[in-house]
C-alpha cells in the first residue's frame, strides 16, 4: 500500500465529497471540517476516507470510501481499523454503521447486523438515519473492548 493515512482536515472535505459522491455514497450531514475523518493520501491526492460520529459511549462509522484505483490493495481495511482504534481511545463502546453495499464486507471487523430498533437512540437521530441512507441499508454494531 502506497498510500498514507492521516487525519483529515477541513482542506480534504472537498476530495472527500468527490469521491463519496462517485461511490453513490450519502453526503448529508458531512461537516466541511471532517471532524473526526482519516483520508488516504497518495502522490497528493486524497484517495480514501472513512469517519466517525461519536454519541457518547455509541459512534457512526460513516463515509468509508476508496478511490476505485486503489480498491483491492487493503486500504479500505487500514483505514477502518485505523478509525476503531480511535474510537476505542475516545471511550466509545459499541460502533454502528448503515450499508446497502458492504453488508458482507464488514463482518471481518466484527460488525453483525441488527435490527434498526436496537441501534443507540443518540445514533438513530443522525442524519444518516433519519433519512440520508434508504430504509433498505443494513444496520450494522460492533463492540470494542477497550484500549
Amino acid at each position: 500500500m502506497s498510500a498514507t493515512v492521516r487525519a483529515a482536515s477541513a482542506r480534504d472535505y472537498g476530495p472527500v465529497l468527490g469521491l463519496l459522491q462517485a461511490a453513490d455514497l450519502p453526503t448529508a450531514g458531512l461537516s466541511p471540517a471532517l471532524p473526526d475523518f482519516l483520508v488516504a493520501e497518495d502522490g497528493g491526492r486524497v484517495v480514501g476516507a472513512v469517519g466517525l460520529e461519536v454519541y457518547g459511549e455509541a459512534a457512526l462509522l460513516r463515509s468509508a470510501v476508496v478511490d476505485a484505483s486503489h480498491r483491492g490493495s487493503g486500504l479500505g481495511r487500514e483505514l477502518v481499523n485505523r478509525l476503531l482504534r480511535r474510537a476505542g481511545t475516545r471511550g466509545v463502546r459499541e460502533v454502528y454503521l448503515l450499508t446497502t453495499t458492504a453488508e458482507r464486507y464488514f463482518p471481518r471487523f466484527g460488525f453483525a447486523a441488527v435490527a434498526r430498533e436496537a441501534v443507540a437512540p443518540a445514533v438513530r437521530a443522525s442524519a444518516e438515519f433519519k433519512g440520508a441512507c434508504p430504509d433498505s441499508a443494513v444496520a450494522m454494531r460492533m463492540a470494542l473492548t477497550g484500549d
